[in-house]
């Protein structure tokens, strides 16, 4: 069974964690269920970059993002090479090591989603 390891550092997993993963699930709702409380704002819809992780190990075991997350990862804060939204990446075969950034854009959280 692969594993995900959480980086150290950031408010929602400060010591960092390595949870067990299911191939095939999502890395946000594997995170969620090991209670890491990533964002979710637009409820894993792949509309807006809150669940953002910078997958820095295994990033070649998932499968490509799609057309909608790539447009969407464009509007992340800290955009890497190897960012993907985890609400759309599916945990494939091997282990992976991800960071969640430090800071994250949240429109409706932040006034942004209202005229």
């Amino acid at each position: 069974m692969p594993k995900i390891k959480v980086l150290p550092g950031h408010a929602i997993c400060p010591d960092g964690a390595e949870i067990e993963a299911q191939t095939g699930k999502s890395i946000c709702d594997t995170l969620l269920e090991n209670h890491i409380d990533i964002e979710h704002a637009c409820e894993k819809q792949a509309a807006c970059t809150t669940c953002h992780v910078i997958v820095r190990e295994g990033f070649d075991s998932l499968e490509e993002a799609s057309e909608k997350e790539e447009d969407m990862l464009d509007k992340a804060w800290g955009l890497e090479a190897t960012s993907r939204l985890s609400c759309q990446a599916k945990v494939g075969d091997e282990d992976l090591t991800v960071e969640i950034p430090k800071y994250t854009i949240n429109y409706e959280r932040e006034g942004g989603g209202k005229k």
